[in-house]
């Protein structure tokens, strides 16, 4: 998941050349991405953390699918949003699921071994998809994350033991240091 976000900016050239754009027009393709991970984790995260954790990787992986298959800008920028949807859900429900598979002790180096994964994802990940993407067209490294994508839920659907717990969704206020300490800050906000 963590190859994906960071791959596309050394596959843009490719990608704007093969779909008929703009450098810059295809460059949207980044931004969209992250708006897609924001919204995603309290979008997605509606069923049982393993089933959301699933459908994140599946969506995922069909996003990739649907992207490289396809001829269209609007399509891919479509099926990039919703590919960024699920990568902020994994990540979000990806880090409860860890935290709670621990002991509190061992919860801060669950996360720890997480992000490890990510980073390795962008350290290595990220140059080899680049370079695969040079070779094979942009199309490669979309169709490899989606193949290890589907890999992991299947991984994920044997080995991960199903839970009744569910992500939970919080609206209203927060409560941060600025309740105790008048830094300016004010929630909600007073319009």
């Amino acid at each position: 998941m963590g190859t994906t976000e960071f791959v596309i900016a050394g596959l843009l050239p490719k990608i704007a050349s093969d779909l008929g754009t703009s450098l810059p027009h295809a460059g949207l393709l980044i931004p969209a991405f992250t708006i897609g991970m924001i919204v995603g984790g309290p979008v997605m995260a509606l069923a049982t953390l393993r089933l959301t954790l699933m459908a994140a990787l599946t969506v995922f992986a069909l996003g990739h699918v649907v992207a490289a298959l396809s001829s269209s800008f609007s399509v891919v920028l479509a099926a990039w949003v919703v590919t960024a949807l699920a990568t902020g859900t994994f990540w979000a429900v990806g880090f409860v699921i860890v935290t709670a598979a621990t002991r509190p002790a061992q919860a801060t180096r669950a996360v720890g071994v997480m992000m490890g994964g990510l980073t390795l994802a962008n350290v290595i990940g990220v140059p080899i998809g680049s370079l695969v993407g040079q070779y094979t067209g942009w199309r490669g490294p979309f169709r490899a994350l989606a193949v290890l994508a589907g890999l992991v839920a299947v991984f994920v659907s044997r080995f991960i033991p199903q839970t009744e717990q569910r992500a939970e969704i919080l609206y209203g206020p927060r409560y941060t240091l600025c309740d105790r300490v008048d830094c300016g800050w004010r929630w909600p906000p007073p319009f």
